[in-house]
């Protein structure tokens, strides 16, 4: 029978940890229960595989979107157990790992006990915590099941986190791969070639045009290129200023979706964070125009953001969700025939999720089909860039000394 190590407390917040054999994880979980403790984690074997989501600790290094993560699983976790509010602070607190988490949490309990409600307080802390996050408690307290709404509110956050950091690996290997042969290219034509640069001078011969073209693109480089980089610099710093107006970062976000291959990416990527926002949302209780307007903080492309007003605006007037948003023309045809669908069957929030893993997926897809085509581009192109700078060295050198090529 497998063994599994757990973490867990008492009712009273005392820390218990060791081992339980059972059937699988559930029953684990059920003979804990049953014991009068609270579990946090349970994995199987000596937990050396992936880290239980209901972990307690908080990671002492993480960033503040981890520890908000962290903060949510425990809270939902302790809550669902039939712990009460002020009773699960307690506990976390006493267990948090380090000393930002710790005093937030006392200051989080301290509102608590003053009678004000989770959402308030969190409001209070200094921007930790979203208007989205804000809002999914308050809908969670109205309904009055607050254990659940943080359950789902933890799901929705792993699941962003998750697509962000998928897209952002993937897309790691072949930048490292572009720095690398940037830098070897600049290296060979800043400082190998100009030694043979020398010798070529002194030998006083015609060069051929491959040599000349290389050793030409290598004087540019080592005498402009300074001059070069820092244009580029305040170019940047003078284009990032221009989308700082509201107009211009509205045309240029427009452009951006009409691209070729980015411009579907970076759709379906918006599609799936706004999807899956207003989906959570809407089943947490908040209701649908509230939860558009803050679901509509979460698109990136302000193009899509503005259509996600105009559905505002139509939702006031009485209209469905679909029609104002397949108006605008920059949201994807099916899912807007998926979140129809959803309307007409009264099932809009399952619908907007399922919006959202499809677009999720689909994004996962396309950044591993263009990855596989980057790479072996990326990495035949610098092969070439190369062997003709070595080739035209070669072919100089030897019609320097005269011999058939």
């Amino acid at each position: 029978m497998p063994q599994f190590q757990y973490r867990a407390v008492t009712p009273e917040g005392e820390q218990r940890s060791g081992a339980v054999e059972a059937g699988d994880q559930a029953l684990a979980v059920q003979q804990l229960q049953r014991s009068g403790l609270i579990p946090i984690s349970v994995e199987e074997g000596s937990g050396a595989g992936l880290q239980n989501l209901l972990q307690l600790k908080l990671s002492l290094g993480g960033s503040s979107q981890k520890r908000v993560l962290q903060f949510t699983l425990d809270l939902a976790t302790l809550m669902r157990a039939g712990v009460s509010l002020d009773r699960a602070l307690e506990i976390m607190r006493r267990v948090a790992g380090d000393a930002e988490t710790r005093a937030l949490l006392e200051n989080v309990q301290e509102g608590v006990r003053k009678g004000q409600s989770l959402s308030a307080v969190l409001k209070e802390q200094g921007g930790q915590f979203s208007r989205f996050y804000i809002s999914m408690v308050h809908a969670a307290e109205l309904s009055g099941s607050l254990g659940e709404g943080l359950t789902d509110l933890a799901f929705y956050m792993e699941r962003s986190r998750e697509l962000r950091e998928k897209t952002l690996s993937a897309l790691l290997y072949p930048l490292i791969l572009l720095i690398v042969a940037g830098l070897s290219l600049l290296i060979i034509l800043t400082y190998v070639v100009p030694q043979f640069q020398q010798l070529f001078d002194d030998m006083g011969r015609a060069l051929p045009l491959s040599t000349s073209i290389v050793i030409g693109i290598a004087e540019f480089i080592r005498d402009l290129g300074p001059w070069i980089l820092l244009l580029l610099i305040l170019a940047a710093l003078v284009f990032r200023r221009r989308l700082q107006d509201p107009d211009a970062r509205l045309r240029w976000d427009a452009r951006v979706l009409r691209l070729p291959l980015a411009g579907s990416l970076l759709q379906r990527l918006d599609t799936a964070r706004f999807s899956r926002s207003l989906g959570t949302l809407v089943r947490g209780g908040v209701p649908l125009l509230t939860a558009l307007q803050i679901a509509r903080d979460t698109l990136v492309n302000q193009a899509m953001a503005e259509g996600a007003d105009t559905a505002a605006v139509s939702l006031k007037e009485g209209r469905r969700l679909a029609e104002p948003l397949q108006a605008t023309g920059v949201f994807p045809v099916l899912a807007l025939q998926m979140i129809q669908v959803g309307e007409e069957t009264g099932q809009l929030d399952e619908m907007l999720l399922k919006v959202a893993d499809v677009y999720d997926r689909e994004v996962a897809n396309a950044v591993q089909r263009m990855l596989t085509i980057l790479e072996p581009v990326l990495i035949v192109g610098l092969g070439l860039m190369i062997a003709g700078i070595i080739l035209s060295i070669l072919v100089a050198i030897m019609s320097i000394n005269e011999l058939p090529i």
